[in-house]
């Protein structure tokens, strides 16, 4: 069985170190009033997430830390999520809070530092704590309907209906807002097909806006490049003063001197291989210079032309270059909005068949809590009359939702009904006027649906308010049950509770000096049998509350 083996607490509100092993069954926390025996419950709550309270750090220290080891035995889900975590240590569950006095409060699983919403969530599945404040929750519609289904055991159907529901109103979502730019969609193909149509007459190549702007310059310049070329040429072909003349001259002279000097051989290759670089670069400008055309006409074509690619860049205020990208960018969402009729219809019929699958699932979520209620009613009108409320009934009433709506829980709206005596009418549980009868009732329904859960710990913080006698008796009886399936921690402060318990743990107060100073510690059968004589007879224990501690204890 999977449990809470071990708690340490240093420096917490009036703890100065506690160190505490804890074992299987039903365990019952008992001290006077005002000892602190909701100090342990506190500090798990601490540990596991809750939230920090520097004010509960003890005066005169900066720091105070809770440690809680678990044994997690067979609990395969939570094995699962610390793997998944990568938080898993050989099968440890070790976690630690330290609340800072100048800092923030640090958290810790397995010796992991992670945040403290992740320790929480690991918390929710270790421990569940049922405390006094269990009796406003259960007031709440989605606390009870919630409590139907882990009573259930309706973990897979509900987790279906949200993610149908979810995808249902996703679809739904989206269909309309097909349908609102369903409204618009004329008017935007209208004018996309303007815009289309006046970037296809531009008929804008790729390449062409930098031919042309090539084009242009040779164009507007090309009385300049003609006489400048001519002069270049006639500087290389002067006859007198020409470059190429010159250098072939020198060729002749020095072809004559490299038979005197074969070392001038390598310089008269150079000076020749520079002639013949002359001539050619000499031709290239002849052949460039034959090229060059005075055209008036096609410069104004040009400049036309440019002026149209540029007004249209402008208009749509992206580089001239980006037009054809605009022009393929502009055409796929006039397809995609001539092809939206096809787009909407298809999400008609995805809604369509979502909304039938939501029906479905709800339906059969509805139908399946129908059958669960009927054996929760009787559970619990059981357990009322065991817990003094004789023909008392409980009934769980299953209603649609106004409006006939559905959610992501299901098409139902679930309320606890009672009726505490017979003959009084069914009312519901947020209407039970006696705080004592509320009390019963919700331990009632705790009971009877704590062992649904998979969480390894529970702990009843003075649950048993407003209870006694043999009902008290009856409240101690069912708790010891329930420990044989989960552990079971009690805050009591009744002797019938705590007679029942496995073991017994004792909280006291000690003040010496300015200080206090919390201790629990665990009893023997004689410390237990002294301490249940003392909640029986008060501070004066005689010989006869020790017999009936005595005969409590040992029945």
């Amino acid at each position: 069985m999977a449990m809470l083996q071990h708690i340490q607490v240093k420096d917490l509100v009036i703890v100065r170190e506690l160190s505490l092993e804890l074992g299987a069954g039903m365990t019952a926390l008992t001290g006077e009033t005002g000892a602190g025996k909701s100090i342990l419950i506190d500090a798990l709550g601490l540990a596991l997430g809750g939230k920090a309270d520097k004010n509960m750090i003890r005066s005169g220290c900066d720091q105070a830390e809770i440690n809680a080891e678990f044994d997690l035995g067979d609990a395969a889900e939570i094995k699962q999520w610390l793997q998944d975590k990568a938080l898993d240590s050989e099968g440890e569950c070790i976690v630690r809070r330290i609340l800072v006095r100048q800092g923030r409060s640090r958290a810790f699983i397995n010796n992991r530092p992670v945040p403290a919403a992740l320790l929480a969530e690991l918390g929710s599945k270790l421990v569940s704590i049922h405390g006094q404040h269990q009796h406003q929750l259960l007031m709440k519609p989605s606390a009870q309907r919630d409590l139907l289904d882990a009573y259930a055991g309706h973990g897979a159907l509900v987790a279906k209906m949200r993610q149908v529901y979810q995808e249902y109103r996703r679809k739904q979502q989206q269909l309309q807002e097909l349908q609102h730019q369903s409204l618009d969609r004329a008017q935007r193909l209208d004018y996309l097909q303007f815009q289309t149509d006046e970037l296809r007459q531009l008929q804008l190549l790729t390449g062409e806006l930098d031919e042309l702007a090539a084009k242009q310059r040779q164009l507007a310049h090309a009385d300049q490049l003609g006489s400048d070329l001519a002069a270049l040429i006639q500087q290389l072909f002067d006859d007198e003063q020409g470059t190429q003349p010159g250098l072939a001259r020198a060729c002749v002279r020095l072809e004559q001197l490299v038979g005197l000097d074969k070392q001038l051989q390598p310089a008269a290759e150079l000076l020749d291989s520079a002639r013949i670089q002359v001539e050619e670069a000499a031709s290239l400008l002849q052949d460039s210079a034959s090229r060059i055309e005075s055209n008036p006409q096609l410069l104004e074509e040009i400049d036309q032309r440019l002026g149209e690619i540029h007004e249209l860049a402008r208009k749509h205020r992206i580089p001239a270059k980006a037009l054809p990208e605009l022009l393929d960018k502009l055409c796929a969402e006039m397809e995609a909005l001539e092809n939206a009729d096809i787009t909407l219809a298809q999400r008609e019929q995805e809604v369509r068949d979502l909304e039938k699958a939501t029906h479905a699932a709800a339906e059969k979520l509805g139908k399946s809590r129908s059958k669960a209620a009927a054996r929760l009613e009787k559970t619990i009108t059981e357990s009322m009359q065991q817990l003094g409320l004789k023909g008392g009934v409980f009934t769980v009433d299953i209603a649609p939702l106004p409006e006939a709506r559905i959610s992501a829980s299901g098409a139902d709206q679930v309320t606890f009904l009672v009726s505490t005596n017979p003959g009084q009418p069914l009312a519901p549980l947020v209407q039970v006027a006696s705080g004592g009868e509320l009390s019963r009732i919700s331990l009632a329904i705790q009971v009877a649906t704590a062992n649904c859960s998979q969480i390894p710990t529970m702990i009843f913080d003075e649950v048993d308010a407003g209870i006694g006698g043999a009902t008290a008796e009856t409240v101690g009886k069912l708790l010891r049950r329930l420990g044989t399936q989960s552990q079971v921690l009690c805050v009591t402060h009744l002797p019938q509770v705590a007679s029942q318990a496995d073991r017994h743990l004792q909280v006291s107060k000690n003040t010496k000096g300015k200080t206090t100073e919390t201790r629990i510690i665990p009893l023997d059968e004689k410390q237990r049998i002294e301490e249940i004589a003392r909640m029986l007879g008060g501070v004066n224990i005689t010989k006869q509350s020790l017999a009936h501690a005595r005969e409590m204890v040992r029945s």
